[in-house]
């Protein structure tokens, strides 16, 4: 009997050792181990669904089943999620859903824009949303995620308990000629003056700013008019710029290209430009439009856009805050990504908020 005490000593001890080393293993080789994010975590469970005859969607669960249901809209269009996105939620608290919209992340066709739309997106996300058997969900977007929420709950305002928006995008030309315009008079090149020559480079001598339209000329450089080689280096360059332009502490453009290498940057490169050549399909004004805001008005909806974000400048995240009765603006010392320290801080402190007044209302 002893020997039975000791044996089970020793393993209780081992497994004592195995998570203190565990654990801080992990915190140490973290790199957000200082911020607000939650611990990392697996997912529950990862599914494909079938949406259309072409498209078959990617999503994951992480947390808690019974708990608080959460839809993270990823941004690009085409970007993709990756697991840190779960760590912005308590998941004992918290049941989290990263949906891979259609042709990016692990969703298939890789890259494909056939069926492809806004309103297929919001056509996903019912189906999902449904197949989990959930009455109401939170949206959690930021960029084009933000544009996409906004969208959804415009189009479903009844199953949206509230929303968390950063970097506000609206899907309006004066965006997106701020990004990509062709005098670029204002915008990024101003602040990023080598990504910007190495976007505009890319292009063939002959081409570069012929049609004033860069994001024209580049859907003619994707479709392989100007040949393969430098379809390759177009797809490459327009994920650079962005990524070059998304953090308060900029990386070298030669880190910038070594990151996005790394990443699956193509069908972010196809599927943004794809939806900006189409408006985003959405109708011009779309959210201005007082029949459309008067839908989510009333829907509790914090914003955090950093002052410092050079893809959505903070202007239009006022505008929307303006328009939103039930929404708080916090603008933060950050850039557009989700993943500035500050930005981290507010979305975090604003996941758990929304936990706090579930528990205050019940």
């Amino acid at each position: 009997m002893k020997n039975y005490k000791n044996l089970f000593i020793v393993i209780l001890t081992f497994f004592i050792l195995y998570y203190i080393f565990t654990y801080f293993f992990l915190r140490t080789n973290d790199i957000y181990s200082h911020t607000l994010l939650y611990p990392p975590i697996k997912p529950l469970n990862t599914y494909y669904i079938r949406v259309s005859e072409i498209h078959t969607v990617c999503y994951s669960t992480y947390g808690n089943v019974n708990g608080k249901p959460v839809l993270f809209v990823h941004g690009g269009p085409g970007g993709g999620v990756t697991e840190n996105a779960a760590r912005f939620f308590n998941p004992n608290y918290y049941y989290i859903i990263l949906v891979d919209q259609r042709g990016c992340g692990k969703s298939t066709p890789f890259g494909e824009l056939r069926e492809n739309t806004t309103q297929d997106l919001i056509h996903d996300f019912e189906k999902i949303r449904k197949t989990l058997n959930i009455n109401k969900w939170q949206l959690f977007g930021g960029s084009w995620g933000s544009t996409l929420s906004l969208a959804y709950a415009i189009k479903h305002p009844e199953i949206i308990t509230n929303m968390i928006l950063r970097g506000i995008f609206l899907g309006t030309k004066e965006e997106v000629e701020w990004i990509y315009g062709s005098n670029n008079l204002g915008g990024p090149a101003n602040f990023n003056p080598i990504s910007w020559n190495y976007f505009k480079n890319a292009l063939p001598v002959q081409n570069r700013g012929l049609s004033q339209n860069y994001i024209l000329d580049y859907k003619k450089c994707f479709d392989g008019e100007f040949g393969k080689e430098k379809r390759d280096e177009c797809l490459l360059s327009w994920a650079v710029l962005e990524n070059s332009i998304i953090k308060l502490k900029p990386s070298s453009l030669e880190e910038v290209i070594e990151t996005v290498k790394q990443k699956k940057y193509i069908a972010g490169s196809l599927i943004e430009n794809y939806y900006m050549l189409n408006d985003f399909f959405l109708e011009p004004g779309y959210f201005f439009k007082r029949e459309n805001i008067d839908k989510i008005k009333n829907i509790p909806t914090i914003i955090v856009q950093g002052q410092y974000d050079l893809i959505c400048p903070p202007v239009t995240a006022y505008k929307l805050h303006d328009m939103l009765e039930k929404s708080k603006l916090h603008l933060t010392v950050a850039g557009h990504t989700m993943y500035d320290d500050e930005n981290i801080k507010y979305l975090v402190q604003a996941t758990d908020s929304f936990i706090i007044s579930v528990f205050s209302n019940s």
